[in-house]
């Protein structure tokens, strides 16, 4: 087994590392047959619940985010990244938000929790984009970690993703009035440093052995979820595909999804896909770790988390 390998390895919770400020290490894994897939949290994003719930009454609303002692007008928002591990190929989904959002002071830890968990950047040989929004190419973004990253490592993105952000949509969004701008921006930025290590992609791409990215649609055009599969195991990364309302109403449209009407059925499709299967599914926006299966009911979906391993 390689030192990098080892790196990936699960981890029992205990003090970080020193000087990395944490109590405990944010970060989880869990074996697909043969591949080691990692979640690891970028921290906190707080929203308007408004955002989670656009084409639906301020009482069905209130009634939810109630019913799980939430506050009614803004809610704390996991944002995940995940690290897999397939044979010699270290590949990282996402990268979280990075830094310059000042309202976004509680996220952005995702290169510090790598680097805190013995994972240097360098060994990275391909990252997967699920989507261009600013929490999952700001970590990119940030500066210093381009020179830390091997000048030949592959980003995989949708060719739909890379040109809907050349003059990006909006008109179906519901955003508060500072996100359109900074999106754009960082999608921008995202394109101009890493433009030489984009390899884009039409529907699906095979990353690794076991792994691979699929096109969903629906959040944005190019949006992509990530299946990992080994031994007759499977997870599927779903990026921003199923936030946590949408297992008890996964026809509740999000402010951020750019089809929201095709993001609904996206969603749909991928619960019945992980129920009928009984496939792992991981998320963004899942409460951390966020890895669990799903279960049909009347209403609707369950998530079921996976017991923790410690």
């Amino acid at each position: 087994m390689s030192e990098t390998t080892r790196n990936v390895q699960p981890v029992i919770a205990g003090p970080g590392k020193q000087g990395s400020g944490e109590l405990v290490p944010s970060r989880y894994a869990v074996r697909v047959g043969d591949v080691v897939v990692v979640m690891i949290s970028d921290g906190i994003l707080p929203l308007p619940t408004s955002t989670m719930s656009t084409n639906v009454s301020e009482a069905d609303r209130n009634e939810w985010f109630d019913g799980r002692i939430l506050q009614r007008d803004t809610f704390d928002w996991a944002l995940n990244i995940a690290l897999v591990r397939s044979g010699e190929r270290l590949i990282l989904i996402d990268s979280g938000v990075g830094d310059g959002f000042e309202y976004f002071t509680r996220a952005g830890q995702s290169v510090m929790r790598l680097e805190s968990a013995g994972i240097d950047l360098a060994a990275i040989t391909d990252i997967v984009i699920t989507h261009m929004h600013m929490d999952h190419v700001g970590g990119l973004n940030v500066d210093g970690v381009k020179a830390k990253l091997r000048p030949d490592v592959r980003i995989h993105v949708a060719a739909a993703e890379v040109e809907f952000w050349k003059n990006p949509d909006f008109s179906k969004t519901v955003m508060p009035e500072t996100v359109p701008p900074a999106l754009r921006k960082a999608a921008a930025k995202f394109v101009e440093l890493y433009s030489e290590n984009i390899v884009q992609f039409d529907q699906t791409v095979e990353v690794a052995a076991g792994v691979s990215a699929r096109v969903t649609g629906g959040h944005t055009p190019g949006h992509c979820v990530v299946d990992v599969a080994s031994k007759g195991e499977k997870l599927t990364f779903v990026g921003d595909a199923i936030f946590d309302v949408g297992f008890d109403n996964p026809n509740w449209q999000n402010g951020f999804e750019h089809d929201p009407e095709m993001s609904v059925d996206v969603r749909i499709a991928l619960l019945d896909e992980a129920a009928e299967t009984g496939a792992l599914l991981a998320a963004a926006h899942v409460a951390f770790p966020s890895v669990g299966h799903i279960a049909k009911n009347r209403a609707g979906y369950r998530f079921v988390p996976v017991q923790w391993d410690y």
